[in-house]
């Protein structure tokens, strides 16, 4: 495949330019730019699904293990309230 050089490319955009003209060729970027957007907001629609399944996984794990937090929380109330006479 040939190298493209600075000449190469000033005449190919020259062609461009002639073929579309000078009103079309904003149109043409526009487009082209809110393809290339639609396209990654495609991709970016996948993976927080899979964040979201993950995290729903870590929180089962989290709610079926006994919280050691708790149990140290109750034995410090129960410590501080006077016993009933």
């Amino acid at each position: 495949m040939p190298n493209l050089g600075p000449m190469e490319i000033i005449a190919i955009l020259a062609i461009v330019f002639l073929l579309f003209g000078a009103t079309r060729l904003p149109k043409l970027g526009r487009s082209m730019g809110q393809s290339i957007r639609g396209f990654k907001t495609g991709l970016n629609e996948d993976a927080p699904a899979d964040d979201e399944e993950e995290a729903g996984k870590d929180a089962e794990v989290d709610s079926a293990a006994p919280r050691k937090d708790a149990a140290a929380d109750k034995d410090a109330a129960d410590k501080d309230d006077p016993p009933a006479s």
